[in-house]
C-alpha cells in the first residue's frame, strides 16, 4: 500500500504559491461538501470548479483559472492518492485522482 504524501511549511517557511492556492480552494470545497476540480482549457491556463465531477460539468461551479506553471508544481507537490498538507497552521487532507469531464482530463482534489 502507498504511503500517504505529507507536506507541511509552518508560518515562518516559504508555502510555494500552488499549494496556497490549494489551499484557499480547499477551503471553499469544504463549506460545500464538495471536490477541487482542475481542468486544463488552454495552454497557459488551467480552470477551476468545485462541485461533484461525477455529475459532469452540470454540477461544477467556475472558481477562476490557474498558470500552467503553478498546476503543474501543484501536481509535483502532491500525488495520487491520499495526501495532507499543512499551510500555516492549517492541515489539509484529500484525496487526488484523475477523470474525464466532457472529453476533458480533470484532476480531482476530494477531502478527506
Amino acid at each position: 500500500m502507498a504511503t500517504a504524501s505529507e507536506i507541511t511549511y509552518g508560518p515562518n517557511g516559504h508555502t510555494p504559491e500552488s499549494l496556497r492556492a490549494l489551499a484557499a480552494y480547499l477551503e471553499i470545497s469544504l463549506e460545500r461538501g464538495k471536490c477541487v476540480v482542475m481542468m486544463r482549457h488552454g495552454t497557459d491556463v488551467c480552470s477551476v470548479y468545485v462541485g461533484d465531477p461525477a455529475a459532469e460539468e452540470s454540477d461544477l461551479t467556475s472558481h477562476g483559472t490557474i498558470s500552467k506553471a503553478v498546476a503543474e508544481e501543484l501536481l509535483e507537490l502532491t500525488q495520487v492518492g491520499l495526501n495532507r498538507i499543512t499551510v500555516g497552521d492549517q492541515t489539509y487532507r484529500f484525496f487526488r485522482s484523475f477523470t474525464l469531464i466532457a472529453d476533458v482530463g480533470a484532476v480531482v482534489f476530494a477531502p478527506t
